[in-house]
């Protein structure tokens, strides 16, 4: 089954525009607290977001490979399965059990591994449920 690209980009976008607002409207003030943001000044924090932009078009280009796979399971797949159920099996099984490890085991303080799990993992399935829902209206 050919697949549709149209569909992988338009949905990495709205993949990438749903963690934007995710880690900085939503959670922007609970993320920098836990990243220790608040320690820096205002002319150290500038710098860093301005030099944001080669990991955000290396993160874009992570989301589109990330929904491309999404597409080859879901057309890989027998019409029985949903897209929402195929992004979800696929969080649980792979992407929240990396994430809860990366927190364990990546430095984070003790007194905020669960909210970050928390960011982290939800953020991870909106964004799957967001690539879900565009793969499979637009097929």
């Amino acid at each position: 089954m050919p697949h549709n690209y149209l569909a992988i980009i338009v949905a990495a976008v709205l993949q990438f525009i749903f963690a934007a607002i995710w880690y900085t409207v939503i959670f922007g003030k609970a993320w920098g607290t836990i990243h220790g943001f608040e320690k820096h000044s205002k002319a150290e924090q500038e710098k860093m977001q301005q030099g944001m932009m080669p990991l955000l078009v290396a993160q874009f280009v992570i989301t589109a490979v990330t929904t491309y796979v999404l597409a080859l399971f879901l057309n890989g797949l027998s019409s029985e399965w949903h897209a929402f159920g195929v992004a979800g099996f696929v969080w649980l099984g792979f992407v929240l059990p990396t994430q809860i490890s990366a927190v364990i085991f990546g430095g984070t303080n003790p007194k905020w591994m669960v909210k970050k799990i928390a960011i982290m993992a939800g953020s991870a399935l909106g964004y799957l449920m967001t690539a879900a829902a565009v793969l499979h209206f637009m097929r």
